[in-house]
């Protein structure tokens, strides 16, 4: 049931469908005809386009049927208005993921469809990712993933509100995160406790976006207002566990009927007062808020911007709680436990304690202890000195940890001369590659080629929980020794840094702790020369960067920290 709550989109939930604003815009910019919301979608389900679609009935699926004979179908999570989603196993991967299934022929097929598509097309990790959109048989069915390991804000809110830095995390992380898809078309229209998943490191992941909205048939006037409007909803309700309407909702208690909507910091006692006035500006739309004349927050860049001008919420810090101070047991050395009787008893009789030998006080003894000494001072000196001949002789003979050894076992000095590269691959562990054909353009002796990395909100220190780094890997035909290498940047800017790692194979699935470091640099130019301490030897080498400059939009990649690599070079 866990695992239910946790993945499947939620689609078939009607609670709360009414905020102050969400019934107006586009799912996706598109143009696909949807239908439009006016109080709920049991009132939307008096036009023509809502009742085909409560008349088209969902296809007769079941348990253990494959779509493309790779999908197998697990459990039906939901079953309304002619579609149905499902958890399922991608046979081919080996993985869990979710499926909305409908009928070819169903007035929102094609909407669900396009929609899909533009969602997969964004590729931000923020939000859950549309894996296939297909049509087949007579069945339009949306792949999505499904995140086992991560929690809905609904069952999270259950347990209480939540804390002045994970409310801070969440309207940071949604609001950028719409922003980014507002930005390309894409509006969500259905944000809601339950579409807001947060994952075991606290990072928050969006599900269904375009998508939910075109299952439903949801359309809006002003899709940048309501999106805006609903995370001020799921920032309230993370402060007061209170919903902000007369309704309840998502298992959480409305506000009073006939009192209007009252801020977070008088509805809770200790919320946090930015936050408290940071929501308002999000669900006052047409006015300021009650509190401090501020203007309000109409989009998700505006709300992404009011929450970056706010001073920074610090994690709480751990507390740890002090030891009991330390009693004294019962038990005696060589006993187990014994009952308090035979204790109190053996307590009250002192045993006598034998007296030591006395110490050898004459000549003979004297004697004996002057050699015993002088044998352990010759000892210790012999094992000493066999002690530092040995480290010594290891330190000149061992080979360095990069295994800079050659075949023959001597270890050959630095050359200088420069390795050829036989091949070029992304090392990407996390599964997500950046621009995997553009690797070989890294090698070809032309520094106008290049290969690009995607942009990143966070830097140039990469945030690892989203990336912890991007890199390539460079095949040099055999097992060579390499002493240095140059790494030429596209972009010029505060700071690029670097790691060379030496790897199995030109595709390593191994993690970079596996590898063997060979050395490390950054910069700030256009080229990043590094040098390793010791000469290694290895075949393929992963150039791992972490570090990346801002760099504005090209008309391809939008603005933010990413980087470059022209032309890649190592010397023997």
């Amino acid at each position: 049931m866990a695992e239910r709550s946790t993945a499947a989109v939620d689609v078939a939930d009607t609670s709360g469908e009414e905020p102050l604003t969400a019934k107006a815009g586009k799912a996706t910019d598109d143009g696909a005809k949807a239908e439009k919301v006016s109080g709920g979608e049991q009132d939307a389900a008096g036009t023509d386009e809502g009742a085909e679609a409560i008349e088209a009935q969902p296809p007769e699926l079941h348990s253990g049927h494959k779509l493309a004979r790779r999908y197998r179908l697990e459990e039906c999570v939901t079953r309304l208005d002619g579609f149905s989603s499902w958890r399922a196993v991608d046979e081919k991967l080996r993985r869990a993921v979710g499926v909305h299934i409908l009928p070819a022929d169903h007035p929102r097929a094609r909407p669900v469809l396009s929609a899909a598509r533009s969602s997969a097309l964004l590729g931000d990790p923020r939000f859950v990712q549309v894996l296939d959109a297909v049509e087949e048989n007579d069945l339009v069915y949306v792949v999505h993933e499904w995140l086992p390991d991560a929690t809905e804000l609904t069952t999270v809110l259950a347990n209480g509100p939540l804390e002045p830095h994970d409310a801070y995390q969440l309207v940071s992380q949604v609001s950028q995160a719409m922003a980014a898809a507002h930005r390309e078309g894409l509006s969500h229209l259905r944000i809601t406790p339950g579409s807001v998943l947060r994952t075991e490191s606290g990072q928050y992941r969006i599900r269904g976006l375009a998508v939910m909205a075109a299952l439903r048939g949801i359309s809006c006037e002003s899709p940048q207002r309501t999106d805006t409007e609903a995370i001020g909803a799921l920032l309230y309700a993370a402060l007061t566990q209170r919903w902000p309407y007369e309704n309840d909702a998502h298992g959480l208690t409305g506000l009073p009927k006939g009192v209007g909507l009252i801020a977070p910091d008088q509805v809770r006692a200790g919320v946090h007062r930015g936050l408290s006035e940071l929501a308002m500006r999000a669900l006052i739309n047409d006015g300021a808020t009650a509190s401090r004349q501020e203007q309000p927050c109409t989009t998700p860049e505006e709300l992404a911007k009011a929450v970056a001008a706010m001073p920074r919420i610090r994690p709480p810090e751990t507390t740890f709680s002090t030891p009991p101070p330390y009693q004294r047991t019962g038990f005696q050395q060589g006993s187990y436990r014994q009952s308090s009787a035979h204790n109190a008893q053996s307590h009250r009789v002192t045993q006598s304690v034998p007296t030591p030998p006395p110490p050898l006080q004459s000549r003979t003894g004297r004697a004996l202890k002057w050699s015993v000494s002088a044998l352990l001072i010759a000892a210790l000196g012999l094992g000493s000195w066999q002690l530092a001949d040995t480290l010594l002789k290891r330190e000149s003979d061992q080979e360095d940890p990069g295994n800079s050894q050659t075949s023959g076992g001597a270890a050959k000095k630095p050359t200088g001369k420069p390795i050829k590269i036989v091949d070029a691959g992304e090392y990407y562990p996390d599964g997500q590659p950046q621009h995997a054909d553009q690797a070989k353009d890294t090698y070809d002796g032309d520094p106008s080629t290049f290969w690009g990395s995607k942009s990143y909100h966070e830097g140039p220190e990469l945030n690892p929980a989203f990336k912890k780094g991007v890199g390539l890997v460079y095949d040099l035909g055999s097992k060579r020794q390499i002493s240095g290498a140059s790494i030429g940047l596209h972009f010029v800017g505060k700071r690029t840094a670097i790691t060379l790692y030496g790897a199995h194979s030109l595709s390593p699935s191994e993690p970079l702790s596996s590898m063997r470091r060979l050395g490390t640099g950054d910069t700030s130019g256009s080229v990043a020369k590094i040098k390793l301490k010791k000469p290694a030897n290895t075949r393929f080498v992963v150039v791992w960067i972490t570090a990346m400059p801002f760099a504005p939009s090209d008309g391809y990649t939008d603005p933010g920290y990413r980087q470059g690599v022209t032309e890649v070079s190592f010397t023997s």
